[in-house]
């Protein structure tokens, strides 16, 4: 099992930058990779950005060059930098983290909001 908790979201205005952060518990030596998620309203759920355990990265096409994802050590915390922020980024952002054969994990989320 592996409990997660995100923080750091809030409300800033266009332009803005955001670092959001995800705390993660259990059985943090067998992640694979993890990620962060974004769910607008009215809107599905969608892929930002993953980090592989060999620090491989990949993002959306809709943020890169504004978001980087990094982690700790020991996938203990990872973080999303979100820079340039745009409205369209207005969305509640998941952490998510993958155990091969196990499963995945999602935490609770947290709120951005990008005002014009």
């Amino acid at each position: 099992q592996v409990q997660l908790e995100e923080s750091g979201g809030g409300l800033v205005q266009a332009g803005g930058s955001l670092r959001l952060s995800c705390a993660a518990s259990g059985s943090i030596f067998s992640i694979n990779f993890m990620g962060w998620y974004r769910q607008a309203p009215g809107k599905q759920r969608e892929l930002v950005a993953t980090i592989t355990s060999t620090g491989s990265t990949d993002y959306a096409d809709s943020v890169k060059g504004r978001f980087t994802i990094s982690r700790g050590d020991h996938w203990n915390t990872v973080y999303l930098q979100m820079n340039s922020l745009e409205p369209e980024d207005t969305a509640v952002y998941y952490c998510n983290a993958h155990i091969n054969a196990r499963g995945t994990y999602w935490g609770q989320g947290t709120q951005v909001t990008v005002s014009s």
